[in-house]
C-alpha cells in the first residue's frame, strides 16, 4: 500500500482526497494536515510515501513545507506532489526547487491523480503538460546567471548529457529508448547514473538541471 498524507487548509477538499485515496485499493491515507506546519510535523511522525501538498495554507505555505520535508534526512524519502488551483510560474519553479516531485492542478481527473501518486511513489517525476510549458517560459524570462551554477555537469558523459537533454524536453524512458536506439534497461541505467551524479531526487529535478545548465532552452519542449 502507498501511504499518503493530505495537506490542505480546506476540510472539504481533504475529505474528498481522502475518500479518493482510500477507495483506490492500493493507497491509504495516514494523516491529514490543515497547514504547512502540521504537514511537516505529521510527515515526520508518519513517514508517508507521498504527500499531497496544497500551496496556499496558513502559518506555512506548501512550498516552505515541501522544502523542510525534503531537507530533513528522516523524511527525505517522502515524495511531494503539489496540488493547487493556480498554475502560476513562480509556484511551479519554487515548488520544484524546494524538492517537489510533481505538480498537478486540483481539477485533475481523479484517475489521473491516483496515477500521479503511483508514478511519484515509484520515484518518477510528474509534471502536467501545461505546467511543463510554464516552467520553460519561466526559464526563458530569467536573466543569465551572474555566478557559477550550483550544479555542474563535470563527470557527466556525453551520452548522459544527451539523455539529460531529452529528459528536459519531456521524453519518457520508452521515448528515450526509441529516440536513441537503446534498450529500456540501458536508458534506465543512464537515468539512474544522472540522478546519482547530479544529486537529484527524481526526473522532475533532472528537468531543472537541464534548464539551469543550458542543455535545454525555450522551445525545447516537444
Amino acid at each position: 500500500m502507498i501511504r499518503v498524507l493530505i495537506a490542505d487548509d480546506q476540510a472539504l477538499l481533504r475529505g474528498s482526497f481522502r475518500l479518493l485515496v482510500d477507495l483506490s485499493g492500493d493507497c491509504t491515507t495516514v494523516a491529514e494536515a490543515g497547514n504547512g506546519v502540521e504537514a511537516v510535523t505529521l510527515t515526520g511522525q508518519h513517514r508517508p510515501d507521498v504527500v499531497l501538498m496544497d500551496i496556499r495554507m496558513p502559518e506555512m505555505d506548501g512550498i516552505e513545507a515541501t522544502r523542510r520535508i525534503c531537507a530533513e534526512p528522516a523524511t527525505a524519502g517522502t515524495r511531494v506532489i503539489i496540488l493547487t488551483t493556480f498554475d502560476l510560474d513562480e509556484y511551479v519553479y519554487g515548488a520544484l526547487r524546494a524538492g517537489a516531485s510533481g505538480f498537478l492542478l486540483k481539477d485533475t481527473p481523479p484517475a489521473d491523480l491516483l496515477t500521479g501518486i503511483k508514478v511519484v511513489a515509484a520515484g518518477e517525476g510528474l509534471l502536467a503538460p501545461t505546467v511543463t510549458r510554464r516552467l520553460i517560459d519561466e526559464f526563458a524570462r530569467r536573466p543569465e546567471p551572474s555566478r557559477p551554477l550550483p550544479r555542474q555537469l563535470d563527470g557527466v558523459t556525453e551520452r548522459e548529457r544527451e539523455v539529460l537533454t531529452l529528459i528536459g524536453r519531456g521524453l519518457s524512458n520508452a521515448e528515450l529508448a526509441g529516440h536513441l536506439n537503446l534498450s529500456p534497461a540501458t536508458v534506465k541505467t543512464h537515468v539512474g547514473r544522472l540522478l546519482t551524479k547530479l544529486a537529484a531526487r527524481d526526473r522532475a529535478q533532472l528537468v531543472i538541471v537541464a534548464y539551469e545548465t543550458g542543455l535545454v532552452g525555450p522551445g525545447g519542449l516537444r
